[in-house]
């Protein structure tokens, strides 16, 4: 029953409180779940990253999605069992462990990887190293201490909460503390080889709108790393034309010493918020789901279309595919939507499936349904998930579910009272693009591409609407 608003258009908040019990269903393990509240936020700052658009739709219902409330293996930490023989000061990034521990989250963290979980990981583990350099005077470690550093961080978290897989799910190494094939790793050989103030200038601050664009930090990161690398040959003897064939990877790594330092001048909150900035802007250039045989929709929808309903069936099973995956930021939707077109259209499927079957670009993120969830009434329960035990419950208006996660970083959220949240945008029925034969993809950077419209609830302006439910 709906208890009361306060709107403040166009953003959208939706705080949800659910009495959630899982009966049936491990009740022993669930009986700690005595309410569950959990907010999704639209949050339309990140709107300038898209494209110029203007609403041609009137908009869907809003779709909220409730993230788990944690359980006892999640609010009660445990002592994690350390080596005694890690280097770094993990008290020096007290905060950015536990954030770390949340984006990650036991049960979400395979969903949320690609856009939270992981860049966050990393995030961390840069500015780990980055703040005891300050100590060691070293940005990176050794390959004995990297192995025992990266356990002992992993141990930390997973006793906080965070899923015990973390090495694997985010592709994380021991190598990835070290300094690889990069020459510098000494902080003072650093500072004496690159232009330490201008890096500084272009990177102390970033404007998370403009970077992936404009790559004013990108580029200065990648010409002290390129001054890096070129001392493996200066010190060999070899000059700049015959540079080895390894020096792409060698300026990779050297890219890596480049953003620890940067971490060891800037505090770890303003650390975190421009490496997560430029990550981002790498996770929003590309599509991160798998597309699996597309045969079936070939079949049913190339060479014309001569049943509309068999074609939209086989798009539908294949769309319920991808659904599985994970969640995805808005402009990835873009960039998917855009790359399974230009597989169609290669495959010979010449009509726009997505117009005719109703594809929307949130058809591509991780639905509520696909998680194999009961449905009891208007709310979805379920106590196992990926192995773990839990409560999951969502909220559903109509019978549509799904949310985008915002194209710049966010962050999962944790209190002892509400749980665990984390951030939805362009949660709307907005029709996935079809590919013009003649256009290049929808890019961020291009303001003229012509795009399906947001909402008109979703204008340039700013403000939130909080809706309370019992």
């Amino acid at each position: 029953m709906l208890r009361g608003h306060h709107c403040q258009r166009p953003g959208i908040s939706i705080i949800l409180t659910i009495h959630a019990a899982c009966t049936g269903l491990h009740e022993t393990s669930c009986a700690s779940l005595n309410y569950l509240r959990t907010s999704v936020i639209m949050d339309k700052r990140a709107d300038a990253l898209l494209p110029q658009i203007s609403p041609t739709a009137a908009p869907q219902p809003f779709l909220p999605l409730l993230a788990p409330s944690p359980l006892t293996p999640f609010t009660n930490n445990t002592v994690p069992k350390l080596s005694g023989q890690c280097i770094l000061n993990f008290g020096k990034v007290e905060s950015m462990i536990s954030m770390t521990s949340v984006d990650c989250l036991a049960v979400f963290a395979p969903y949320l990887a690609n856009v939270v979980c992981c860049p966050q990981l990393e995030a961390t583990l840069v500015i780990l190293i980055g703040q005891s350099s300050k100590d060691t005077n070293m940005l990176a470690l050794n390959g004995t201490s990297a192995k025992y550093c990266l356990s002992d961080f992993e141990q930390i978290l997973v006793g906080q909460g965070a899923n015990d897989n973390l090495q694997k799910i985010c592709s994380v190494r021991p190598s990835n503390l070290t300094e690889a094939s990069c020459p510098v790793k000494d902080v003072n050989e650093f500072e004496s080889s690159v232009d330490s103030s201008n890096l500084l200038a272009a990177c102390g601050k970033i404007d998370l709108v403009n970077e992936c664009c404009e790559q004013v930090c990108q580029n200065a990161i990648s010409d002290a790393a390129r001054k890096l690398a070129l001392k493996a040959y200066s010190l060999l003897g070899v000059d700049g034309p015959h540079v080895g064939s390894d020096h792409t990877n060698r300026v990779s790594d050297c890219r890596s010493i480049v953003v620890r330092w940067l971490a060891s001048k800037l505090d770890p909150a303003h650390a975190k918020e421009v490496l997560r900035g430029l990550s981002n802007c790498k996770i929003n250039k590309v599509c991160p789901l798998v597309f699996p045989n597309m045969s079936p929709i070939t079949k049913g929808c190339g060479n014309g279309i001569s049943n509309q309903t068999a074609c939209c069936n086989e798009m539908e099973s294949y769309v319920s595919h991808l659904q599985k995956q994970s969640f995805i930021t808005n402009l990835q939707a873009l960039d998917c939507a855009a790359s399974l077109g230009m597989k169609l259209q290669k495959a010979n499927v010449t009509k726009n499936v997505y117009n005719l079957c109703r594809i929307s670009l949130k058809d591509f993120s991780l639905q509520g349904e696909r998680l194999e969830l009961g449905l009891l009434g208007r709310q979805l329960y379920s106590c196992t998930l990926m192995g773990h035990l839990t409560c999951l419950a969502f909220y559903v208006f109509g019978t549509e579910s799904g949310c985008l996660l915002p194209s710049l970083p966010s962050d999962a959220t944790f209190d002892n009272s509400s749980g665990v949240s984390f951030l939805c945008d362009l949660n709307d029925n907005i029709p996935a693009p079809w590919p013009s034969t003649s256009e290049f993809p929808a890019s961020s950077c291009n303001k003229t591409v012509k795009i399906p419209a947001l909402p008109a609830a979703a204008s340039g302006q700013s403000g939130k609407c909080i809706i309370s439910f019992a």
